[in-house]
């Protein structure tokens, strides 16, 4: 356990660095993705396929991969247009709302009770979100699209988990980016036919940055985060991941100074969801040492 939360908060810290990536990167949120993606998908193909990590699997399960990739490249899609409709504290801190979606989603894909304490934390992050949205109504769209990218990005780790069991976490995660790539190549004309962008090039210094969005911010953190959801769950996982607005908020207030263009509701919101994911390790502390205490 306490391995998988140190790999857990690497991810997280990683993570966090993605909404800046995002703000830096001057190609269009779908062409963020679609680019994030292909170089991801062939890093990983490289690195597993050449340490034979790779396990061989069905066609079912490639196409069931596949269908999970699409839901995550989609939640990548949305989050970086809440980035760029708002900026990279409002998409950020939209995202900590995952916890609520997967407080409902993961007990209703398993077929179990839905537990009222995980539920009420994901509240929580609700009513902060809503203090944000009730003081300031500026950056509504980025709001709105950063809450879609929030339940589909509860969505995708939930399917993913229940193939870790008897596929690696190298082989899931593989056909993920591919399938991710390979959906959203077959969306993309459609999108750029309703987003038109002056070139599908990045310049030379967002080819770069894309770089570091997919080596560091992809491969590394989320085989980090893969090898957490192995031992921990869906929804501790996703928590956890409301400390991501943390470091990304900060990083965008040191070099965006979007400090400047915030009010005190985006603060009230942020502190109560931050709050909550306090206390959701304070409890998990406390219950696994109830475990490990000896009778």
């Amino acid at each position: 356990m306490r391995k998988s939360f140190f790999q857990l908060h690497i991810a997280v810290l990683l993570a966090g660095f993605t909404g800046v990536l995002g703000r830096l990167i001057t190609l269009n949120e779908g062409l963020i993705v679609w680019y994030r993606l292909l170089i991801t998908a062939i890093t990983l193909w490289v690195l597993f396929y050449a340490t034979k990590r790779m396990q061989k699997i069905s066609l079912k399960d490639i196409l069931y991969l596949t269908g999970a990739g699409f839901i995550s490249a989609l939640h990548w899609v949305f989050f970086y247009a809440s980035i760029k409709y708002g900026n990279v504290s409002i998409a950020l801190v939209c995202f900590s709302v995952i916890s609520f979606f997967s407080s409902i989603l993961e007990p209703l894909i398993n077929r179990v009770r839905i537990n009222r304490t995980e539920l009420l934390f994901g509240l929580m992050n609700v009513l902060g979100i809503w203090l944000i949205f009730h003081f300031d109504t500026t950056y509504k769209l980025g709001i709105a699209l950063g809450l879609v990218a929030a339940f589909l990005g509860a969505l995708f780790p939930i399917l993913l988990k229940l193939k870790l069991g008897r596929i690696n976490m190298q082989t899931v995660l593989t056909w993920q980016m591919t399938g991710g790539f390979l959906t959203l190549s077959l969306v993309m004309p459609f999108y750029l036919q309703a987003f038109p962008v002056e070139s599908l090039l990045p310049s030379l210094s967002d080819f770069l940055w894309l770089l570091v969005l997919a080596w560091v911010c992809s491969v590394v953190a989320f085989q980090f985060s893969m090898n957490a959801l192995k031992k921990l769950s869906a929804f501790t996982v996703n928590l956890s991941y409301s400390a991501e607005p943390v470091y990304g908020i900060l990083m965008a207030f040191l070099l965006f100074k979007e400090n400047q263009v915030l009010n005190k509701g985006f603060y009230l919101g942020t502190a109560l969801i931050m709050s909550t994911l306090v206390l959701h390790m304070l409890m998990l502390r406390r219950k696994n040492k109830k475990v490990t205490e000896p009778v």
